[in-house]
């Protein structure tokens, strides 16, 4: 498959970083070569050239591009350097953009005709997540599958949990409404089998219901974790205001931004009802001002990485239970768990999820890249005759580092199991570790 990127930002050049380790023939391109140096380490094809340049795109081969991916910094420019990479014969194309309007219903056919076929906003996808993370303040990270019927819940385990120093096979046992996908310890991301024990500062992935959420909770010792109803945003960038739009109406929000010209702007831009301070969002005393002491989750969002995992840090420590800390640089991914920092919010991950459900030939609904456990989670859509359907789960022969969570069969969630046998129509939600979940695809196809 041959891919075409436009920018070698941070975000281009991640895919670059992701993509490359998947075989792909992959071509990237921008007008700086600065940029470009930056990726020399990759078996990878490089031009320096514009990307609404018709010459520099017939050299990069767009007329073959399986795939062409637009993510300069410039939406305008992402927008014509995908019309004119349709018209030279890119079978399909995605621009990166930041207008929310683009991406109404009544829109899509539009972008279509004019060869767009994807659109992605980072800072709505991101805030998107913030806005679901803070709805269930005792979890590291959580998401939902096939509208909630299943849900994977990231669990940093404490000394309450009553899970600790159990083994799967006991737990197996008593319990038989969650599953335990993946834990992660000591900066290894592990699929458990039966021997496997819990222990105290293990990242655990569980797979449930939906209706058994509350019980993972009790589980794992964070019954007194409240729910959040006032939260605090340090930073007016444009994933705040995004952010600020997706979180729900029961919760009071502040947003603290030290540029004057720039509050007066998010007036006119965020949610009703959303408070604008003026001040250093890193101010201890103004913090307390402002009722930290009060708020349930702590949200440091500026564009500097260093300041919101130590911002977090200090909130945490002055007893804030919910701290979701903006990081773009993947180095600094295990620091943060180091120091317990609390949800990572990584835009480039969250872009590069968007970007590779497109990559993958089998029907796939949901892909999720999990910065935190270095694995993916996806959600296949079983086809009749395919592989999956031919054994139980225990027979399949998976590729190592593949964990089956749990399935949706006629609009109903359920748990898989080794005697598992999957049906046409079964949605089904798998855990993988890095660079397995390609090797899956064949299994669903």
């Amino acid at each position: 498959m041959k891919i075409i990127i436009a920018g070698a930002g941070s975000v281009g050049t991640h895919l670059a970083r992701l993509l490359s380790n998947e075989a792909f023939n992959i071509v990237l391109i921008d007008e700086s070569e600065s940029k470009l140096s930056k990726v020399n380490e990759l078996d990878i094809m490089t031009l320096c050239v514009s990307p609404t340049s018709i010459k520099g795109l017939e050299n990069a081969g767009v007329e073959h591009a399986d795939l062409f991916i637009a993510v300069t910094p410039h939406e305008s420019e992402n927008i014509m350097c995908c019309m004119l990479a349709k018209q030279l014969g890119a079978k399909r194309t995605v621009a990166r953009i930041d207008n929310y309007e683009y991406l109404k219903p009544e829109h899509q056919e539009l972008f279509e005709r004019m060869g767009i076929s994807s659109l992605i906003y980072p800072e709505m996808l991101a805030g998107q997540e913030i806005a679901e993370s803070i709805q269930l303040s005792w979890a590291r990270q959580w998401w939902r599958f096939n509208d909630g019927e299943l849900v994977l819940v990231c669990v940093k385990m404490h000394q309450a949990g009553i899970l600790i120093n159990k083994t799967l096979k006991e737990l197996n046992k008593e319990h038989h409404l969650f599953h335990v996908v993946a834990i992660k310890r000591n900066g290894e991301t592990i699929i458990p089998r039966g021997d496997d024990c819990i222990y105290v500062n293990d990242l655990v992935f569980f797979m449930t219901k939906k209706e058994d959420v509350d019980l993972v909770r009790i589980q794992t010792g964070k019954e007194n974790y409240p729910p959040v109803k006032h939260a605090v945003i340090v930073g007016g960038g444009k994933l705040s205001v995004r952010t600020s739009w997706a979180i729900p109406n029961n919760i009071n929000l502040k947003i603290i931004e030290p540029d004057e010209a720039r509050c007066e702007k998010l007036c006119e831009i965020v949610k009703d009802g959303v408070m604008i301070i003026q001040g250093d969002g890193h101010d201890m005393g103004l913090l307390y001002d402002e009722g930290l002491n009060h708020v349930e989750a702590f949200i440091s969002l500026t564009d500097n990485d260093e300041e919101n995992i130590l911002a977090c840090v200090t909130a945490r420590k002055k007893g804030v239970r919910k701290t979701i800390a903006q990081i773009e640089n993947s180095d600094y991914f295990d620091m943060a768990e180091d120091l317990d920092i609390g949800t990572i919010i990584n835009k480039k991950a969250i872009t590069a999820s968007h970007i590779y459900k497109m990559l993958l030939q089998a029907d796939v609904d949901n892909v999720k890249m999990l910065n935190v456990a270095d694995a993916d989670v996806a959600e296949f859509i079983v086809k009749e005759g395919s592989k999956v359907t031919q054994n139980a789960v225990m027979e399949l022969g998976l590729p190592k580092g593949v964990n089956f969570g749990g399935l949706v069969r006629d609009g109903k969630g359920m748990l898989v199991s080794g005697s598992t046998v999957l049906r046409p129509g079964d949605k089904v939600v798998v855990f993988c570790l890095a660079s397995t979940l390609k090797k899956l695809d064949k299994y669903f196809r």
